[in-house]
Parts: C-alpha cells; structure tokens; sequence
C-alpha cells in the first residue's frame, strides 16, 4: 500500500482536468518506453528496479560497516558533490534531530559532508574539528577525478594518515566508485581500502538507493530497509499501469507539463518542515538537471515555508505569473507542543492557547495555498502521514519516475547532463591544467572585459 496522496484540483483553474488527462495515451507511450528501456537514455535506467533487485548481501555488508564505523568513529565524513551526497542527506536530515550535534550520548556517528564546494574556510574549520573526534569517511566518485571532492579528499586522506598512519587510515576509508576502471578504484585497490560499487546504469542523481546513498544512512542510524521497502511499494504501482487515476507519479508528470505548456515555466518545490530542506535540494537537481537542456525544461525552485513567505511571498503572490508550486505537507509531527496561555494576552495569541503548533503550520499551508491560488499561482500538494524511512522512500522514487516521465514528455533525455562540464573547462583552463592552456589567455581577456 502507498501511503503518498496527490491532490491536483488547485490547478483546475489554469488547466482543467480534462486537458490534463488528455495527455493519457502519449503518457502511456512514455511510460511503456520506460519500463521496456527504450526510450532515451534508456542504458542509465538501473534505479527502476534497484528496491526489488539489490542484493541481501550487499545489504548485510552495509549494515555491517555501519556498524564497524560506529565503533571506531564519532564522526563519519560523506566526500561527494551533487547526487553522491544529496540524496543521502536529504534522508539523514529529514529523519534526525535537529540539533543532533548538541545531544550526548549519540549512538550512532554524527554525519558532516566535505568536498561538496570548494570553500577554504570550510574545509579548514572540519579538519580543526577532526582534530579532536575520532573520525571515518567515506568517499564518492565514479572517477575520483571530480575536483571539488577530489581535492577534499586529499585534505582529508593526508589527515587520517598524519592522525592513525596509513594502516589506520585505510581501515577508516570507505571507496564508492566505479566497478573496474578511475583514478580512486586504482586508489583503492593499491590501498586496500572497503569499497563499493556505484553501477555503471544508474546516474548519480538517482543513485540514493545504491550504496552511495544507504551507506552514509545507515551509518547514521536509520533502517534502509524500510527505505528501499518504501520504494518498493511505489516500483510496484508504477509498474501496474500507467492510468492516471492509478498511476501518482504519471499523473505529477502530466499537471506539471501540462502547467508548463500554459506558460507557467517556474516549479516552487515547498516544504513546511526544515528538516526538509535538503529533500528540497534533492529534488532540484533531480529535476534541474535531468530537464534542463536543448533550451527546454521547468525551473525547479525551492523555498521553506513558512520562513520564506516573509522573503520570497511577495514575488510568488504576486510577481510575473511563469509560477506554480508543488508543497510536500506531513499530516504528523514527531514531537508535540502546545501553545501556551498567557494571563495577559500582550501578544494577542490566546486564541491559539491550547493549540498544538502543528495545527498553526497546518493552517498556514492551507492559508498560503488559497492566497496564491488566488493569485494566480497553480498548486499541486503532496502528503505524507509522517516523516520516516519507509515514506520517504515512496516519496524518492515517486520523484524519480515522474522526473523520467516528465524528462520524455519535454522530448529530453532526462538521464544524461552534458552542460555540466561548461564550468569545468574554464575553471580548467583558468587553473592552468594540462591539456586546457590554449584557451587560458582568451578566457583571462573575457574576465577583464
């Protein structure tokens, strides 16, 4: 049973339903192109099947080194950039505390992320803190040539070597790379270190239900099983059918096409929670970077409410109208806090007294979603009963499918990024690496105007 529900009747004003779901047979043809393999890019669709295909070993041998770094280490280093450390901490923060570096007596390693930008003071300000807490990492990379955690990771390799020597160090370094070829499987196999696989058909932001993402998890403490049963239980739905009324994933797909192809070319990703936050992060490069190309795609946006109705709800009430949201609401709270009576009333909230502050958020969200409804924002909602393991595993795979549905329907291969490298050439050229000088003195006038 999914636990997820999709409401689309706050977009009826600016698409019907019927237009939506005139969008059913090319949806079905998409859908049907998805499960054979053979629509674009359809070699990088290993993740489709990953909940029901991943190995009981493999598992087992996750678990155990979770278990094996939480008794060397209180820190656990994640080294990656985008999909190799979003999506594990989208889950990680979703399902922790939120001031879980303050709290003694942790069971479980706190985990920190490096190599994710390419800030000095950043890096400087870990290592003073590895200095001082017995530490582990692991670090993620297909080619272990990426630079941003190619260079954290030599910062921190020469750390753990200078603190426990090289046989120490290599017992605290976990590899996730490629499975026979890069400079950091080379790495690993020269220094022995723990590793795994990231398969060569799953691309790395759709990689959290591989290694990759249930590594760092489980370290953390939390039950990848249930993870990848929830996103067994959406696998299994989508492969059922492709109807609309059958199919949530297939239905996100087409509202928001059909939004898009109205003119409203900018999604707001919503949360009312912050331990949300980097969900929201997960889900924009997911869909930013497999929709945005060959000068096609929605925007993906996000904002935390309601922290940024008091920044951004001016522009979204009532700013150019390219907008629509789609808000993740959570009928549940972990915790309960009642707002307190005050004799005095200064504050003029009494008329909350009593009230749990969960009901406050509620009723913000459904403020907001008539206020820029009525503005002339198109809104699609998304609830889950509670925060835990096995729903937000429905919630990641219900994104996966419906960004591959929606990537096909914009006519896109959503599994591929080539305008990713742009950067990296200039800021090659401009470092002075070999093989890019030629463009050095060009790209040097450019910057000087």
């Amino acid at each position: 049973m999914v636990n997820l529900a999709l409401d689309i009747s706050k977009v009826f004003d600016f698409v019907s339903r019927d237009e939506i779901f005139s969008l059913q047979k090319e949806m079905t043809e998409h859908h049907k192109a998805l499960l054979n393999r053979t629509g674009k890019g359809g070699d990088f669709l290993g993740w489709m099947t990953l909940p029901r295909d991943i190995d009981e070993n493999l598992i087992q041998s996750i678990e155990s080194d979770a278990r094996r770094v939480a008794e060397m280490a209180d820190i656990f280093v994640v080294i990656g950039i985008g999909g190799s450390y979003l999506g594990s901490r989208a889950v990680i923060e979703a399902l922790s505390g939120y001031f879980e570096h303050f709290r003694s007596g942790r069971e479980h390693p706190l985990v920190l992320f490096a190599g994710h930008q390419i800030d000095e003071d950043y890096h400087h300000d870990l290592l003073e803190i590895l200095d001082k807490r017995d530490y582990a990492l692991t670090v993620i990379s297909k080619s272990g040539t990426t630079t941003e955690p190619a260079i954290a990771f030599r910062l921190l390799k020469s750390h753990l070597e200078k603190k426990y020597g090289d046989k120490g160090a290599g017992e605290r370094i976990i590899a996730i790379s490629d499975k026979s070829r890069g400079a950091l499987k080379n790495l690993a196999d020269i220094e022995g270190y723990k590793t795994y696989v990231v398969p060569d058909d799953v691309g790395g932001r759709y990689s959290v239900l591989t290694p990759v993402g249930l590594l760092p998890i489980a370290v953390s403490g939390f039950d990848i099983r249930e993870l990848l049963h929830g996103a067994e239980h959406m696998m299994k739905l989508n492969e059922k059918s492709s109807i609309f009324d059958k199919n949530p994933a297939a239905l996100y797909a087409a509202t928001r096409n059909a939004l898009f192809r109205k003119g409203k070319t900018t999604e707001i990703f919503v949360n009312y929670s912050p331990a949300l936050s980097y969900f929201t992060e997960w889900w924009k490069q997911l869909y930013g970077e497999s929709e945005g190309k060959e000068n096609k795609g929605i925007f993906p946006a996000g904002a935390s409410f309601t922290t940024d109705l008091h920044s951004m709800g001016q522009y979204i009430q009532e700013g150019l109208r390219l907008l629509f949201e789609t808000v993740l609401l959570v009928d549940k709270p972990r915790s309960e806090l009642i707002i307190p009576y005050e004799t005095e009333d200064m504050d003029g909230l009494n008329y909350i007294a009593g009230r749990r502050m969960h009901e406050v958020n509620q009723m913000a969200s459904l403020g907001t979603i008539l206020a820029h409804t009525d503005g002339g924002v198109p809104n699609i909602s998304i609830t889950i009963p509670v925060i835990d393991e096995l729903r937000l595993g429905e919630l990641i795979y219900f994104f996966e499918i419906s960004c591959a549905l929606s990537g096909y329907m914009l006519g896109v291969n959503p599994f591929d990024q080539p305008g990713v490298e742009a950067y990296k050439k200039n800021m090659f050229a401009l470092l002075g690496k070999p093989g890019f000088e030629q463009n050095t003195t060009e790209l040097k006038k450019r910057l000087k105007g």
